[in-house]
């Protein structure tokens, strides 16, 4: 490993399940899927086959990557499930699986989505404030689509709900190859921060 780089496996990636979005969120999707696939990294997702989703996966895909797809039991009853990743599992509920994700996952990119993704996001950043998840947050900010959370987050600390040290719970990129860098670069979370968890 080289110097001052994570040693990134594998990535959990959240996004959007949504047909209806503008094509740059799937080229950004799409190239993400091939670069963390280009280097062997794994992607780790919801194993959604719609929206950015299964762009990611598809583009992990073509490239050769491989893919872990984590869907509860009711969605694959739905058919919402991609039919050609690399490994599926398939839990119980919406809890289970968003905790084999993240445990399944040495870094998380969170490309845009809807309630899901934001709340998936958000939670993943409150489990690294109370030392629960160590690994790199990276917000993958296509076309601005984060700017309101962003302000928000920036606006918790302006106000004292989170401490400034928070600030580097996550990082954000304007690009998937940045993201893709960042993952890289961005220092481990010390589990002994947890003592800043209370503001």
């Amino acid at each position: 490993m080289e110097k001052g780089r994570n040693k990134i496996k594998s990535v959990c990636v959240y996004c959007a399940s949504s047909t209806q979005v503008d094509k740059v969120y799937y080229e950004a999707a799409t190239e993400l899927g091939r670069l963390l696939g280009g280097k062997q990294i794994r992607v780790i997702n919801g194993a959604g086959n719609t929206g950015l989703m299964c762009a990611v996966s598809d583009g992990a895909l073509e490239v050769g990557g491989k893919v872990t797809g984590v869907i509860p039991h009711f969605m694959v009853e739905q058919h919402w499930c991609h039919q050609s990743l690399t490994e599926l599992i398939e839990v119980n509920d919406m809890h289970e699986r968003k905790q084999l994700m993240a445990n399944l996952s040495d870094a998380v990119i969170a490309l845009p989505g809807g309630c899901g993704t934001l709340e998936e996001l958000l939670e993943v950043i409150t489990w690294k404030q109370l030392g629960l998840y160590l690994n790199p947050i990276v917000i993958l900010n296509v076309k601005g689509y984060f700017d309101p959370l962003l302000e928000m987050l920036q606006r918790a600390l302006e106000e004292r709900f989170m401490r400034p040290q928070h600030a580097q719970l996550w990082a954000v990129a304007s690009s998937p190859e940045e993201a893709v860098e960042l993952i890289h670069t961005e220092p481990i979370w010390d589990a002994s921060v947890r003592k800043l968890a209370l503001v």
